[in-house]
C-alpha cells in the first residue's frame, strides 16, 4: 500500500517565512529520511516553498480563476509531503507518528493512493 502523507505545521508563521530549519533539525530529519529510504518505505519526500511563491487555480462552471499566494487559509497550509509504502495502514500511521516526533508540532494527513488493481473491473 502506498500512502501520501501531507504535513501541516503548528507554527505556520515560521513555515511561511521561508527561513530554513536549524542545522540540528535538518540533521535529525535527514537521518530519519535516510533510515526510511534504506528500509524501502520512503518513495518520495519534499518540503514546499512558502505559499507566497505559489498560486491556486480553480475551474468552476467552465471558467478558470487564479490567485497568487500567500494564501489566507493558513490553518490548512501544507509545507511538505512524503509518499511511503507499507503493508498496512497501521504501519503508515506508526511511521507518520515517528515523522511528527522529528518534525515537531503539527499534523499529518495520510491518504492511501490508488493502485491499478483498485481500479480494475
Amino acid at each position: 500500500m502506498r500512502f501520501l502523507c501531507l504535513y501541516k505545521p503548528a507554527d505556520r508563521t515560521a513555515a511561511e517565512s521561508g527561513a530554513p530549519p536549524s542545522p540540528e533539525h535538518m540533521a535529525a530529519m535527514g537521518s530519519f529520511m535516510e533510515e526510511m529510504a534504506k528500509a524501502g518505505v520512503l518513495l518520495a519526500a519534499e518540503g514546499l516553498h512558502p505559499s507566497a511563491q505559489g498560486a491556486r487555480i480553480r475551474l468552476r462552471d467552465g471558467q478558470f480563476t487564479m490567485a497568487n499566494g500567500p494564501f489566507p487559509e493558513q490553518k490548512e497550509l501544507i509545507t511538505g509531503y512524503a509518499v511511503i509504502q507499507t503493508t498496512t495502514k497501521d504501519e503508515a500511521i506508526a511511521l507518520t507518528k515517528r515523522f511528527l516526533a522529528v518534525a515537531g508540532d503539527g499534523e499529518s494527513e495520510i491518504r492511501q493512493l490508488y493502485e491499478p488493481a483498485d481500479l480494475a473491473p
